[in-house]
């Protein structure tokens, strides 16, 4: 397809780009081993004194634990809505339903700070709901829907509907269809939507930023709030290594479980 010319060019950009990425990723990992209080480089020295610091952080942790319940919220949330509203618009054909589709997916395409507003606006004055962790899971559920609702839908295309037309004709009731043979083929797309649904909420600053109110930090609120004071410098790049390391897990974990189920295991 390409001339050995052009296949060492595309090499060469293909290391460029991938340079271009993971430098500043490159940067932070050894800037959390770094002696020096500042983000300097090159490093002044060795240490692992603010591991130890970021350990006994306990805003960190408190930050940390309610990331942990936001993510797991909007999650479950999502789950839930973004599968029956995939079901039916893929296995149902009814009127408006590529306009469902289209605001289903909406919320992912506009601006964070757009939907921020929006949504502090309807918390605080529609609906005179406090601030506070409800809205902060409620605030993440109206994009992560997107996330599983792209998945599981993409999944039921590419399942088509002659497995569970056979199943019918063999006598399975719609449950005993939707329990062992969609469910199982869909499996994947769901625990795949769920771990990118919980990465792209355990991530998101600006919506968070708009429905926290004054009380809740999230682990993105709490580093970007101490980024700039001098003595905590060293442990937002412990935070920061630390994160960028961890979120290899849900990558991977996304792309072993939300391929073809057919081919898996191969």
């Amino acid at each position: 397809m390409f001339s050995p010319t052009g296949r060492r060019a595309l090499r060469i950009w293909t290391a460029v780009v991938l340079v271009f990425l993971y430098t500043p990723l490159l940067l932070v990992l050894v800037n959390a081993f770094n002696a020096s209080r500042t983000f300097a480089f090159p490093p002044t020295g060795f240490t692992w004194a603010w591991w130890a610091d970021a350990a006994r952080s306990t805003g960190m942790w408190k930050a940390l634990a309610n990331s942990v319940v936001v993510g797991l919220g909007a999650t479950a949330i999502a789950l839930v809505l973004g599968t029956m509203i995939a079901f039916a618009v893929q296995r149902y054909r009814f009127f408006g339903r590529s306009a469902v589709s289209f605001l289903v997916v909406l919320p992912i395409t506009l601006p964070g700070i757009v939907t921020g507003i929006a949504l502090n606006a309807t918390f605080t004055s529609a609906l005179a709901m406090t601030l506070g962790l409800a809205t902060v899971i409620i605030g993440h559920a109206t994009f992560c829907i997107v996330i599983v609702f792209n998945n599981i839908a993409a999944r039921l295309r590419q399942m088509g509907t002659s497995l569970q037309d056979a199943s019918a004709d063999l006598g399975a009731s719609s449950w005993q269809t939707f329990r062992f043979v969609t469910l199982p083929m869909a499996r994947g797309a769901l625990v795949a939507g769920a771990i990118l649904a919980f990465a792209l909420s355990f991530d998101e600053i600006v919506v968070t930023t708009f429905t926290a109110g004054p009380t809740v930090q999230t682990l993105p609120i709490w580093i970007f709030s101490n980024l700039f004071r001098p003595n905590q410098a060293p442990v937002i790049n412990v935070v920061a290594a630390a994160l960028t390391v961890l979120a290899i897990i849900p990558v991977w974990l996304a792309g072993r479980f939300g391929g073809d189920p057919g081919t898996r295991g191969a």
